[in-house]
């Protein structure tokens, strides 16, 4: 069986303090070169540790608005995910519900 290796790449930008002011990011199959983006969230699981390591970054010009909608659409992108690995039904409309709650609560408002 022939393997095929994916790199994606990201480079952030930081100030004298390490505070990200550009995030890059590159993904080869998807034809993505140094896309620019203002926040990203990286969670990979450690199966040794049973525990989940994260990388969050955003960078100074993230306007607080955008942090909401980019919250609110993560959280809808995991209950998709958690839907998709588990078949969890009953859990994955309690997940739905909370991002509805979430987004009221917000005032955010879907396009």
């Amino acid at each position: 069986m022939a393997y095929k290796k994916s790199e994606i790449n990201i480079e952030v930008v930081t100030d004298e303090n390490k505070v990200p002011e550009e995030i890059y990011w590159s993904a080869d199959d998807g034809n993505i070169y140094k896309e620019e983006a203002k926040a990203m969230m990286l969670s990979v699981w450690d199966s040794k540790a049973q525990e989940t390591l994260r990388v969050d970054l955003w960078t100074k010009e993230m306007p607080i608005d955008e942090m909401r909608k980019f919250f609110h659409q993560t959280l809808v992108s995991m209950k998709e995910t958690y839907f998709k690995a588990t078949q969890d039904e009953k859990m994955a409309e309690t997940m739905g519900d909370f991002c509805d709650y979430f987004a009221e609560k917000l005032e955010i408002t879907r396009k």
